[in-house]
């Protein structure tokens, strides 16, 4: 399954800052067990979320064990995040969350019902947590020219680029 969490901060100033703290976070998000990768994104347009990430979870379950409920949150971030553009879903479709190179474009069309088929394109289905999006479309790309192509023959989607490389547990299973 995928986990997503989509945010943004009310005080830009912190960007940088915000950008260092979350990959400790990711690193700390993948030593959760049954959480097996952990990836970053930055929006390429306004009008969306302007930071994702994505994991790979097992199960529901995970996010009711006590580990990742330490583990967990915007740390010392939680008072600018925007709470209009804050989200978490977690989707059924595809078993593993995919690795992005950096700089890699990924495209997400969210849609009230499964969209249309396409190339390279997955549909998944909200299963649990906000269940803020019904359906999402998602497709990876090597260079933004043909992920806007992509889009548009959707009928839209938003458009992140990878900004850390994936993260993977380090521990023995």
């Amino acid at each position: 399954m995928i986990f997503t969490s989509e945010s943004g901060l009310t005080d830009p100033s912190r960007i940088a800052e915000w950008d260092e703290w979350y990959r400790g976070h990711l690193a700390a998000m993948v030593a959760v067990p049954e959480i097996t990768s952990a990836q970053r994104f930055r929006a390429l347009d306004e009008g969306v979320p302007p930071s994702l990430a994505m994991y790979t979870v097992a199960s529901l379950a995970v996010f009711e064990s006590d580990i990742y409920l330490r583990t967990r949150g915007m740390g010392p971030f939680v008072s600018v995040v925007n709470e209009a553009l804050h989200r978490r879903n977690l989707f059924d479709g595809l078993g593993k969350a995919p690795e992005l190179p950096i700089d890699g474009i990924l495209l997400l069309a969210d849609r009230a019902i499964h969209g249309p088929a396409a190339p390279r394109l997955t549909w998944l289905r909200a299963i649990g947590l906000d269940c803020s999006i019904s359906h999402r479309g998602i497709a990876m790309f090597p260079d933004l020219s043909a992920a806007r192509r992509m889009a548009e023959e959707i009928g839209g989607g938003a458009l992140y680029t990878a900004v850390t490389e994936r993260f993977s547990p380090t521990r023995k299973d």
